[in-house]
């Protein structure tokens, strides 16, 4: 004869590790990757350990994978400096361009505002021109 604990249905309570996680952006970063790892070394049973050669495995994709995101920052960062690069060098220079509206216009770029939407020209006193609307540089 069993007994069933007083007040307990008889099913083992789910603990946090039986939900079924969300992932809103649907890709998985470093910190994932290591918390992941770390949990299935906390839940690796310690009379049977996760061979050697598995986790060197898994220690070299996490290694890969921060370089990667490394170098993705680092490739950001140096094409925003380009963008910013190429719209000084527009200073002095008459472009062509195409408005907001769609009307070609036409003006000597004044000078060059970057933000966080990357850098955006002066031309004849007419603010926030895109560089990527112009369409000749004379």
């Amino acid at each position: 004869m069993s007994t069933t604990p007083i007040g307990s249905t008889g099913t083992a309570p789910q603990s946090s590790s039986d939900v079924t996680p969300v992932n809103p952006k649907g890709t998985l970063g470093k910190n994932d990757f290591l918390k992941l790892m770390v949990a299935q070394l906390q839940a690796q049973d310690p009379l049977q350990p996760t061979d050697d050669s598995a986790y060197m495995g898994q220690l070299a994709q996490f290694t890969e994978l921060e370089q990667m995101t490394n170098m993705s920052q680092t490739n950001a960062k140096t094409a925003v400096a380009d963008g910013i690069s190429q719209a000084v060098g527009l200073i002095g220079h008459t472009v062509a361009y195409v408005n907001a509206a769609g009307a070609r216009q036409q003006g000597a770029v004044q000078s060059v505002q970057v933000s966080s939407n990357g850098a955006q020209l002066t031309v004849d006193d007419v603010t926030g021109v895109d560089p990527g609307s112009i369409t000749e540089v004379s």
